[in-house]
């Protein structure tokens, strides 16, 4: 009997060993199913209880459940759940949830003003979402047909060539050639509005030579193949920025554009006629967009305004609207962009959101303070190895030669504060010394040369000075083209000539061995020339040639 005793009390001893007492409600479990017990616990004994977020299990959140002490409720909870030791999972959650008036007067966590201010946000407006929007309010506000296309009246007028294709539901290869911002993408969209709306019948593919090659081209052409041979239509292929494809990529078009498979449609900020093979421009239509100017930049600038539901006042005490802006600052914004309507567009986005972002007033009002501490510099087109840098080096040599010193300086000064390199700059006008001012101002040449030195020597920002002086005084001196003249009329001796070139005269070539003395070189020559007048120092032939006597 006393054997059965002490096993009894054994067993006993080891299964209380087991078991664990939950610390927040006092519930004692077994050490496999208290760690369930205690997440569901704190579950429905946390103050966000009521929200039905799980807790999260960790060291500081077990310590904060420890803390706590069952409350009678709990207790009473407690024992209703031993009492009925069969109930559900589900049933079980449900007898541990505390009685509803617990809940409902449990502290809810003290909030301060700023948290319920963020937590209660006012809905956007119309202007706001679409000032905020990720996407530039250049692309948000861009024409979708040609009645609100501004700008390029030579290219779309009315008695434009390619306003009547698109009238007439036909397009054709073309090359859009002009500086950022003139318009380009946005005549390719409209091409590829009119495109799904059926008025052209054709499947417009866009594409951009910076992120695809030859092969996403070839992918183009096979798709083409297939939908010409199925539903009779074309295939309409923009590719922008086509300069970037060398003259070899550029042959992938010539078969299927030749063929009328594809009807090409590229855009360029680069000459055509140095980035683009000849064979491709034969069978393209050179579309020349020019650069925008102030008023039309200030329309399409209106036209943003409008779609936003903004307006444009006098001053800022004008209440208009809730988003305006004044026309001296309209008018800047146009006049800085250097027509470039996608710069414009983006920095008066920008405008807006640093004004809303700066302040809480109900009214936005972009002034022309603002504008300006927005965009601190003036933007110029410019690029040192495209169009405009042949453009403006034609001006300073133009300037000079026809003595307006205004002009140039003018030019000069513009490829300084574009970043010339000044040490090209400095060459150009070495020449321009030689080639206009020649003869007629011998110091001009020296005073070129060194200034191309100092160039050199000095660098940028402390050569402007020099290159400035040395165009001045270019365009001050006498002109003289004559030696530029007679170099002319050599080449062209030497080019027109017929048959061999004439031999250098015996008595004109050097005698340095006996057998060349005795051959006749140098016979008869003398270092003065008085001593022999009837030498002859031109060819046989171009004796009486005078290269300095204008025809």
């Amino acid at each position: 009997m006393s054997f059965n005793k002490n096993s009894k009390r054994n067993s006993t001893d080891a299964l209380l060993a087991d078991e664990v007492t939950c610390p927040i409600c006092s519930r004692v479990f077994v050490v496999s199913e208290i760690e369930e017990h205690v997440d569901r616990c704190i579950f429905l004994n946390s103050p966000s209880s009521n929200s039905k977020k799980p807790a999260t299990r960790g060291a500081s959140t077990t310590q904060s459940a420890v803390s706590k002490r069952p409350s009678p409720s709990a207790q009473s909870s407690s024992d209703q759940a031993e009492s009925q030791p069969f109930l559900s999972k589900k049933q079980k959650i449900l007898a541990d949830e505390p009685p509803e008036e617990q809940v409902k007067a449990e502290p809810k966590p003290a909030q301060n003003d700023d948290a319920v201010q963020k937590s209660e946000k006012k809905p956007l407006l119309a202007f706001e979402a679409s000032l905020s929007n990720a996407v530039p309010l250049a692309e948000q506000v861009r024409p979708k047909n040609l009645s609100t296309f501004v700008g390029q009246d030579k290219v779309v007028g009315k008695s434009s060539i390619l306003r009547s294709l698109l009238r007439e539901g036909e397009i054709t290869s073309m090359i859009l050639w002009g500086p950022p911002g003139c318009g380009k993408t946005t005549l390719s969209n409209i091409i590829h509005s009119y495109c799904k709306e059926g008025r052209i019948r054709a499947r417009f593919v866009k594409m951009s030579a910076v992120t695809c090659g030859v092969n996403d081209v070839k992918d183009v052409v096979k798709a083409a193949k297939g939908e010409m041979s199925l539903t009779k239509n074309r295939t309409v292929l923009f590719m922008d920025e086509i300069h970037r494809f060398n003259k070899t990529q550029q042959d992938v078009f010539l078969p299927h554009v030749e063929s009328g498979l594809i009807v090409l449609i590229g855009a360029t900020t680069e000459n055509p006629s140095f980035s683009l093979n000849n064979a491709l421009l034969s069978r393209c239509r050179v579309l020349v967009l020019e650069k925008l100017s102030s008023e039309q930049v200030i329309s399409i600038l209106s036209n943003a305004l409008q779609s936003l539901g903004a307006s444009v006042v006098s001053d800022n005490n004008d209440q208009a609207s809730k988003l305006a802006v004044e026309d001296q600052a309209l008018k800047f914004l146009a006049d800085i962009c250097d027509g470039d309507a996608r710069i414009a567009l983006n920095s008066l986005q920008l405008a807006f959101q640093s004004k809303m972002h700066a302040g809480d007033d109900a009214r936005v009002v972009v002034t022309l303070n603002d504008i300006k501490e927005g965009i601190k510099k003036s933007h110029m087109l410019y690029d040192r190895g495209g169009e405009e840098h042949y453009n403006i080096i034609s001006a300073v040599h133009k300037s000079i030669r026809a003595s307006d010193q205004n002009a140039a300086l003018y030019w000069t000064t513009r490829l300084i504060v574009s970043g010339e390199d000044p040490r090209y700059l400095a060459r150009r006008l070495v020449r321009a010394a030689v080639e206009d001012v020649g003869l007629a101002d011998p110091a001009a040449l020296p005073l070129a040369v060194a200034a191309m030195q100092g160039c050199q020597l000095l660098g940028m920002p402390e050569a402007d000075i020099l290159l400035s002086n040395c165009a001045i005084y270019l365009a001050r001196a006498p002109k003289s083209r004559e030696m530029d003249n007679c170099l002319e009329r050599a080449k062209e001796c030497i080019a027109n000539h017929k048959g061999p070139q004439p031999s250098v005269p015996l008595h004109l070539r050097n005698a340095p061995t006996k057998l060349m003395k005795d051959l006749g070189y140098a016979k008869g020559y003398s270092i003065i020339p008085s001593e022999v007048p009837h030498l002859k120092y031109m060819p046989e032939g171009l004796e009486g040639v005078d290269f300095f006597k204008s025809k």
